[in-house]
């Protein structure tokens, strides 16, 4: 049962002297790794023309835009005006508080800065970064899960979770949901679409990506409780500001695969003038 493996699961994943590490920490470190290791083996087998240092310097500008642009979203979508009164805390990154919608676009700019920095394609290597990002979203719920937060509303199916913080009442692990859709179901999406050869067209992968994470995280809403320092907005009783922000994800990833079926692909990664591209390729 769920519920007797929860009460022996530790947040703290080992110590050193007087140093903890966390697996929530630990689960971001996996989830940058396994996304670099994606983006270059995907480029060796698109043929993308980008060197292992450039592609190094995009996944480093992206994990500082994916960790600046969570704690920044967080403070001022979720924070209720707490971190006006106590803004050092926002430097408190070890108190948790990211927020995913955040972390999306602080690595969209932080990618772009650095693409347009070396002369790289941006939606070519947003491409291929978006097919390993499920893994990080995979390994941050089970962390979200070990730490039990983010949990959802009472539920008297056999696979609910008793939470320490939640109350002596079984509810839906929203956690390990969102671990099967955004992580297990996203990266099979997302690799199934990347074996075609030639690629698809540029944008494909990005648009893919923001419009299924948010169809998977306005559903999951229905069944995970909001933050108690929000709740519900505008008193539907229903609208959390989860729902609110995946909403512009949806309608970004429909604009951009509408947008990349008249784009192309360009076969490398640095920018430059189009060659003449056989049919088959778009």
């Amino acid at each position: 049962m769920l519920n007797d493996l929860y009460h022996h699961l530790n947040p703290v994943a080992f110590s050193v002297g007087p140093f903890a590490v966390r697996w929530y920490g630990l689960a971001y470190l996996a989830g940058f790794v396994l996304t670099a290791l994606i983006m270059w083996r995907v480029s060796r087998r698109w043929k993308v023309d980008v060197s292992g240092d450039e592609l190094y310097s995009v996944v480093i500008s992206c994990c500082i835009g994916v960790i600046v642009g969570a704690r920044l979203a967080y403070v001022l979508f979720y924070g209720a005006g707490y971190y006006l009164s106590h803004p050092l805390e926002i430097f408190a990154l070890n108190e948790g508080g990211m927020s995913f919608h955040g972390g999306v676009a602080g690595a969209l700019v932080a990618g772009l800065i650095c693409c347009r920095t070396y002369g790289l394609c941006f939606r070519t290597l947003a491409d291929m970064a978006v097919i390993g990002a499920p893994c990080g979203l995979f390994f941050g719920r089970l962390a979200n899960f070990v730490n039990g937060e983010l949990w959802g509303k009472p539920t008297d199916l056999p696979w609910g979770v008793v939470f320490e913080t939640g109350g002596n009442v079984a509810r839906h692990p929203s956690q390990l949901y969102e671990a099967l859709l955004e992580g297990v179901v996203l990266l099979v999406v997302m690799v199934a679409l990347s074996r075609k050869l030639p690629p698809r067209p540029q944008g494909t992968f990005l648009g893919t990506f923001l419009l299924l994470y948010g169809i998977f995280r306005f559903l999951i809403e229905f069944v995970r409780l909001p933050d108690a320092q929000i709740g519900y907005l505008f008193g539907t009783g229903w609208l959390t500001m989860g729902q609110v922000l995946s909403t512009p994800l949806i309608a970004i990833g429909i604009v951009e695969l509408v947008l990349a079926r008249r784009r192309g692909w360009a076969q490398r990664g640095h920018v430059g003038p189009e060659p003449e591209q056989d049919a088959s390729l778009g």
